[in-house]
Formats: C-alpha cells, sequence, structure tokens
C-alpha cells in the first residue's frame, strides 16, 4: 500500500449557519427560561449546523476501536504488559470489554481495527487487521513509524470514517486501545504545546508516583532525540506518535472534511485531536469533548483546544468509552430541542419585557 496523504489539506466541510440560526431561535421560543438548560441548548444548535438541519438527530452513532502497540513499551513506563493489547482486541471481539458492552446499550454500530500488535494475531469476526507491524519502535531511539506507516495509520482511519458515512453515521467516535500510548500522547501534547514531560505525565494504566517520574524521564529523552526535526505536526506524530493515534488523527480530519460531527474521548484521542487541529484548524468546528479524562495531561490539551468537557467521571479507561457514556446527554440535548413546546403551543406567557 503507497497513500497519498495530499488529502489532509482538503478543507472541512462548512457548517450550515442558517440551520444554527432557526434553531437558536427556536431555542428563544421553548417553554423555559432563555439558557436554563445550558449545554443541552448549545449542543442542540451546534448539532443544527453540523446536520445542516433545525431539528438535529443522533440515532446512528458509529463508535471505531483503533489498536496498536508501542515500542517504547520497552522503557518500562506501563503497568500492565504489552501482550494486554492483543489480549484486549479479543475481548472487544468477545463483546466483554466496556466498549463493548456500552455499544450494545446504545445501539451503536462498532468496529475494531486492527493496526499492529506485538502478538501476532489471528482473524477475529468483527475485527479488521491492517498488516503495519508488530507495532511502533521505540521512539527514545528512533521515529516511532516509517513515513509508509504514518500513511497507512492515516488512511485506516479515513477508511473507517467512509464506511461510517456509507453507514449513515450522524456522529463518530474513536476510541483506542495500546499499551504504552499515554506515554506517546504525553510526548505529543508536549512537543506541540511546549510544556515539560512533568507537567503533563500521569500514571497511564496505574503507575506510582516513581513510574511517573520515570515516565517523565523517558518522555523528555525522546523530546531531546527528536525536537530538531519536529517543525511540522506530521513529523512529530510519526516521530513519538502511535498507529492508533495516528489513525484517529485521521478519522478527525476524515470527519471534518464529510460533514460528520465527532465526539472525542478522553485523553487519546484529545490528543490526536490536538495534532488534526495542527494540521486542519478548521477540523475543531466538528468536535464535540465528552468528558475530563482523570489524566493531568488532558487538562492542558482541553485547554489549547478551548474545548468544554461534557462530563466529569473520573474516567481513563480509553476505548471510546466516555464519548459513549455522553451520547445519551447528546440524544437527551436533541430531543429537547426537538419535542418540547413552545409558549405558543403550550398557551403559557412568556417573559415579560
Amino acid at each position: 500500500m503507497n497513500y497519498d496523504i495530499a488529502w489532509l489539506s482538503m478543507p472541512s466541510a462548512s457548517l450550515d449557519d442558517n440551520a444554527r440560526a432557526s434553531a437558536h431561535a427556536r431555542q428563544q421560543l421553548l417553554t423555559k427560561p432563555a439558557g436554563s438548560l445550558g449545554q443541552l441548548e448549545s449542543i442542540a444548535i451546534r448539532l443544527a449546523a453540523m446536520q445542516k438541519t433545525s431539528t438535529p438527530t443522533l440515532e446512528n452513532v458509529a463508535i471505531v476501536v483503533f489498536a496498536g502497540d508501542h515500542g517504547v513499551t520497552e522503557e518500562g513506563i506501563s503497568a500492565f504488559p504489552q501482550a494486554v493489547t492483543a489480549e484486549m482486541v479479543r475481548n472487544f471481539a468477545r463483546g466483554g470489554a466496556a466498549i463493548s458492552v456500552l455499544a450494545r446499550q446504545l445501539g451503536a454500530q462498532l468496529e475494531v481495527i486492527n493496526l499492529g500488535t506485538a502478538q501476532p494475531m489471528e482473524a477475529l469476526a468483527g475485527v479488521r487487521h491492517y498488516d503495519l507491524g508488530h507495532g511502533t519502535r521505540n521512539f527514545t531511539q528512533q521515529p516511532a513509524m516509517t513515513e509508509h506507516q504514518l500513511a497507512c495509520a492515516l488512511h485506516a482511519g479515513r477508511h473507517a470514517v467512509e464506511r461510517a458515512k456509507l453507514s449513515g453515521a450522524q456522529l463518530f467516535i474513536a476510541g483506542d486501545m495500546g499499551i504504552g500510548n499515554t506515554t506517546a500522547t504525553t510526548a505529543i501534547a508536549c512537543a506541540l504545546l511546549k510544556h515539560a514531560p512533568s507537567k503533563l505525565s500521569g500514571p497511564g494504566t496505574g503507575l506510582n508516583a516513581d513510574g511517573v517520574a520515570h515516565k517523565a524521564r523517558v518522555i523528555q529523552k525522546a523530546l531531546d532525540l527528536h525536537h530538531p526535526h519536529c517543525a511540522h505536526p506530521l513529523e512529530t506524530l510519526r516521530r513519538m506518535g502511535g498507529l492508533e493515534i495516528a489513525a484517529i488523527t485521521g478519522a478527525y480530519i476524515a470527519c471534518a472534511q464529510m460533514g460528520i460531527p465527532m465526539l472525542v474521548d478522553g485523553f487519546i484521542a484529545t490528543g490526536a485531536a490536538l495534532v488534526a487541529t495542527h494540521i486542519q484548524p478548521s477540523t475543531r468546528d466538528w468536535m464535540l469533548f465528552a468528558h475530563a479524562s482523570a489524566e493531568p495531561g488532558h487538562a492542558h490539551i482541553v485547554q489549547a483546544l478551548d474545548a468544554q468537557p461534557l462530563l466529569n467521571l473520573g474516567m481513563r479507561l480509553g476505548e471510546g468509552s466516555g464519548a459513549a457514556v455522553a451520547v445519551p446527554l447528546l440524544r437527551l440535548a436533541c430531543a429537547l430541542h426537538n419535542e418540547m413546546a413552545t409558549f405558543a403551543e403550550a398557551g403559557v406567557s412568556e417573559q415579560t419585557p
């Protein structure tokens, strides 16, 4: 596979200002004080602009979990062994993971994409396998990915969005699975935001304080090695990212280009969103943010993206789980917007001037 990545520079779809204005006007007529439903009102208005309709709905939700291993685990930066990535892919296929349960409860489509695990994987029902190697290389010693691997991973994300669009998806959620990916995401965020690793590093799968300090030192080593070569966000992603992070980045850019709203999950997904907006700033217009991750670096990325997560439940699982938990809120926002009576319909007196 030889992929051209020129598509990354294609413009995002435009939002519908007329639909936004119509939805905003309807919110002022509903039987409530204006603004009293808080973010539920703004969500409905934003979705109206994204869906180009004054009555947005979210019946069809696509969830795609991207999996890949990380060579930097050689540095002892995870509380779990690398074999867990492949084992969790099997768990996804069996329907036993958190995101599997959540997708069933939501009636959402769930697709799992294995981009490259250290442990060989057999064919599994419901899992797409890409032959991109056995994960990334140790980025404290060399770039994590080749240019070919990066391009293929970006395209894997784009192709997932194309399938979601063909299925009629009204919302796209990208999930992640990859032992070591909080280290990769932290390294990328430090490079793009110019923060010290000690400021952004967190426990990931459960490191203690000494483990977090060690992780920060590993990331600093990588930053020292790659900083002279990271003038472009794509090169930062190639050198210190992961296959699944690259795929999510490609998926987000493709969502914006194809006009599909995306609900961004936690730390890893938000890190990919940061990369996507550095590559194509207009991608940000199509993003909704699900929850505040317990990973300390997440708040810094959210601030850089000028985002306001909907939930704060102390979650840090990944898989798209936090985003899935937020879907009912978005559905309720649409239902309230579409089904509440106006003052005139209900015969209720409006606010006096």
